[in-house]
This record gives structure tokens, sequence and C-alpha cells, in this order.
């Protein structure tokens, strides 16, 4: 569910990416079992190649890097897996980065024009674990929930995923459902009994 694709209004991109860039670069690096951490390491030395791999793909396909983007060293922590939060903007819906699952803190922002627009290329994409819009616009917000291709989708928020919601994804993202009673019928079969307690009905 993270939100690696963000799709952002023209008038307001530049606002957007200005923000953004601040906010990223005080995000927090360090040990996951401090509390003052905000985003620890990766899992595997393995999946920290992967994400590395596709942040060098992503310049070389053209997207600019607003921020991150590097390997910190810290203190105590020296060969940790980590990677800088990451934020590419000028990003096309072609670019590896924007089309395949990185698993790792590496935003896409991509600029759109309109609302037909946006949905349409939200939707272009094999994946649909969540989505996420943000407008003081609230029909406008159902409307375009409405039209997007993912199980758990959220309006003026974005991750929060109490026990009571299903969380689950449409097309290639997962089978099934996690939390509230939807995800008891992973593990359930559906059986249809019909008890007559009157005379045998037949047409013949």
């Amino acid at each position: 569910s993270n939100g690696t694709r963000v799709f952002v209004q023209k008038g307001i991109h530049d606002r957007f990416i200005e923000r953004l860039v601040e906010r990223t670069k005080k995000i927090r690096i360090g040990d996951p079992l401090d509390p003052e951490t905000q985003m620890g390491p990766l899992v595997s030395k393995a999946q920290h190649e992967r994400v590395i791999g596709y942040i060098e793909a992503g310049k070389q396909d053209g997207a600019v890097l607003a921020c991150g983007g590097n390997v910190p060293s810290l203190q105590g922590f020296q060969g940790g897996f980590f990677v800088e939060p990451t934020v590419f903007t000028g990003v096309t819906d072609t670019m590896r980065i924007a089309r395949e699952e990185i698993f790792g803190p590496v935003m896409s922002v991509l600029k759109f024009d309109d609302e037909d627009e946006v949905i349409d290329r939200a939707n272009d994409t094999e994946f649909g674990l969540a989505a996420g819009v943000f407008t003081r616009d609230l029909p406008r917000a159902h409307r375009v929930i409405a039209e997007l291709q993912a199980g758990t989708c959220w309006i003026n928020a974005y991750n929060l995923t109490p026990v009571e919601i299903p969380f689950g994804g449409f097309k290639q993202s997962g089978i099934g459902r996690e939390n509230s009673l939807a995800a008891l019928a992973l593990y359930s079969q559906l059986k249809s009994v019909y008890v007559e307690t009157g005379d045998v009905v037949s047409p013949y």
C-alpha cells in the first residue's frame, strides 16, 4: 500500500514538490527499535540492491531526482541496508519506477491536468492494492474513488488500516482480505442447504 505513484494537479505541482522535499528531508532514519526513528533499513541485502537499482533506473529513464537516492552511513549501523527517502519528479507513466513495485522508499510524482485523465492513468497498471485522494471537494473525492481500481482506498488520509476495515487489493495485488469478518472468508467455504418441511414439490 506504499504510495509510490503520486499524481499532482499541475496548478499546485511546484508548491507541492517544495513542501514534499522539505518534509522528506526531515525524516529520521535509524535503529528501528528506537522510538524516535521514523524509517529503518530494508529487510535484506538483496532488497537493498533492488531498490538502489530502481533509483538508478529512474535516473537513466530521465526522471529528476528531487531528494534522497543515496545510501546513508549511520553511526553504529555501517553496512546497514538503509536508503534515503527518495523523491523523483518529471516521471512519466512508462518509466519502470512508475510501473513496477519497488518495495522501498521511492516516490514518483506525476503531473496531471484533469479528473478523467488522472483516473485513466492511475488505473493503467496491473496492480490495485491501494489508492488515496486528497481534496477539499468531497463529492469529487467519492466520485474519483468509485472509479479507481484499488481494493483499499482513503479520502484525505493514507495507509490507515484499522482492524475493522477489510484490507486487500484488486488485479495482481494479492488474494483475499485481511482484517474484519471478511478475512474469515479466505479460510471458509460457502455451502447452501435448502430444507423442505412440507410436501415435495415437483412439476413431473
